[in-house]
């Protein structure tokens, strides 16, 4: 293949634009507004995890220096300018947009991709994992797939025997350690080990198409926290997985301005800890929920996983016009 060429072909495009065109269709037919937000924003992502890719205007940009307040990034999801849109009154939204992280290469990854992003006032976690298995399934032509929801818990009792919420640091790197052939720094916090057996035990080993819901509180990011009916604190977001492969993250959304300025200062923590440079809090997000967001469920889904899905695709650069290495 010369590298003028794309990475997907003309067939597969074709097929690109059929389902994204199903996926308009489909929120169409629930009165969904579809809205478009910028790619770049003075904010990067504070998620330990997410490196955003900043964007350098370089000596020659026109912008006065005053209007200039942070470095820009490319947006690593538009979640953050989504909710602002909420706390507006817009009602829910959906969006297909251009996503950007920094060093995401490989078969399942890509630095530039699209992600399907959706908002839905007034919706718990149950009943978006319920929509988001009717927008999966209408896309996949499988109205036979079986869908299973397990608790993240619930997942790790029957496939590994063990508790991840009540268990010991301790039992839970003993498990890591005996299971997964793997070096790991033995100081690793609790959740690399749960994010270590999760990656290598239980994905793999998950019924084909599955939402795990209900994470430990410590892996919140932007969800509510609440009590399951064994007293955990848990975190009230999921994960779909179809083949063993995640297709998206969803979340009962946190409206808490005090809440979520506190976890972007523990966000910068952990990043400074492993090495990372803290990023400046978003306050236009903090004040859009000070504002009033309104109780909402969201999720983000990757476009190119669901056309692998579709297509029986196993490199994420055959579904894409054309891939990192062909930019």
């Amino acid at each position: 293949m010369m590298p003028w060429q794309p990475s997907a072909d003309i067939k597969q495009l074709k097929q690109r634009a059929k389902i994204i065109s199903q996926i308009r269709d489909f929120f169409a037919n629930l009165d969904v507004l579809e809205v478009d937000t910028p790619v770049m924003s003075h904010y990067g992502v504070s998620d330990p995890h997410i490196d955003s890719i900043p964007v350098d205007f370089g000596s020659h940009s026109t912008m006065p220096d005053a209007a200039i307040k942070h470095s820009m990034c490319l947006v690593s999801s538009p979640e953050y300018a989504m909710k602002r849109l909420l706390a507006a009154g817009s009602g829910s939204i959906y969006q297909i947009a251009k996503a950007f992280r920094n060093g995401e290469v490989g078969r399942r990854h890509n630095p530039e991709f699209t992600l399907l992003e959706w908002y839905r006032i007034g919706f718990n976690l149950q009943q978006l994992m319920q929509e988001v298995a009717c927008l999966i399934s209408y896309v996949l032509k499988n109205e036979a797939l079986k869908w299973h929801f397990w608790s993240y818990q619930q997942a790790f009792e029957m496939i590994l025997a063990i508790n991840p919420l009540t268990a010991s640091d301790h039992a839970i790197k003993a498990k890591a350690l005996a299971q997964v052939d793997i070096q790991m720094d033995a100081g690793a916090p609790r959740d690399a080990w749960l994010d270590l057996l999760m990656s290598h035990c239980i994905e793999p080993n998950l019924p084909k198409a599955c939402f795990v819901f209900d994470y430990p509180a410590s892996q919140s990011a932007l969800a509510m926290i609440h009590i399951d009916a064994f007293g955990n604190q848990v975190a009230r977001r999921f994960e779909v997985y179809v083949n063993g492969m995640e297709l998206a993250n969803g979340y009962e959304e946190l409206t808490d301005a005090q809440e979520q300025e506190q976890r972007f200062v523990m966000d910068n923590a952990t990043r400074l800890a492993i090495g990372k440079t803290p990023m400046a809090a978003d306050d236009r997000l903090i004040q859009a929920l000070a504002a009033g967001l309104p109780e909402c469920a969201g999720v983000a889904l990757g476009i190119e996983r669901l056309l692998m899905l579709a297509s029986g695709e196993a490199d994420i650069a055959k579904v894409m016009a054309f891939n990192h290495h062909r930019a």
